[in-house]
Parts: C-alpha cells; sequence; structure tokens
C-alpha cells in the first residue's frame, strides 16, 4: 500500500514533476493526479498500483510502510542505496609524501 503522502514525497526525492512520473510508471497524467489529491492510502485497480510502485522501485524508491522497521516509525520513503554496476578500479594507494616520515613536534 502506498499513501498519497508517500507518493508526493517520493515525486519530490526523485525531482520529477507529475508528467515525469506519468511516463516513468506508464500511467496517464490525470491517473498521477488522482492518486497524489487521494486522502490516505491510494484506492486504484491493482495494475495501475502495480505500474506506479514499479516505476518508483525502478528509480530507487523503497516504501516503508506501517509498522515497517525505521528509526523513527510510521509512514515514509527511502531512497535505496544505489548498487554500482561494476566495481571501480583498484588505484595504488598515494605515496605518503615528503612531511610523512618527519616527526611531529614533541616526538623528536
Amino acid at each position: 500500500m502506498i499513501t498519497a503522502a508517500q507518493l508526493r514525497a517520493a515525486r519530490a526525492i526523485l525531482g520529477l514533476d507529475q508528467r515525469a512520473l506519468a511516463a516513468l510508471s506508464g500511467l496517464s497524467l490525470p491517473t498521477i493526479q488522482r492518486m497524489e489529491a487521494s486522502d490516505g492510502v491510494i484506492r486504484g485497480n491493482v495494475d495501475s498500483l502495480m505500474k506506479l510502485v514499479g516505476g518508483l522501485e525502478a528509480a530507487g524508491i523503497e516504501l516503508i510502510g506501517e509498522g515497517a522497521v525505521s528509526e523513527a516509525g510510521g509512514r515514509g520513503v527511502r531512497l535505496r542505496a544505489q548498487v554500482p554496476s561494476s566495481p571501480a578500479p583498484s588505484s595504488p594507494a598515494p605515496s605518503p609524501g615528503p612531511l610523512a616520515s618527519r616527526p611531529l613536534p614533541g616526538e623528536e
């Protein structure tokens, strides 16, 4: 389940307007507008809700349901940490430089 407030917050986190969210989720603009204008939990056909949630999840949004573990509790949205698509090439550690081998004052 997703609430209208969660939907608006998720859209804000992603920096999307309603038209972009409609395109992302494969829904019409009026459908997104109706969903955001809802009170509480969004009601709609299952297919539309699945498209909406799938689009948000594909964009990196994690919906936090009632009773889900979170620091503050309650409902909300969370932007999932991005998983790198491929590991970055490892580079050698930089050399410490000429000052690193000098003793600190008082250690002389």
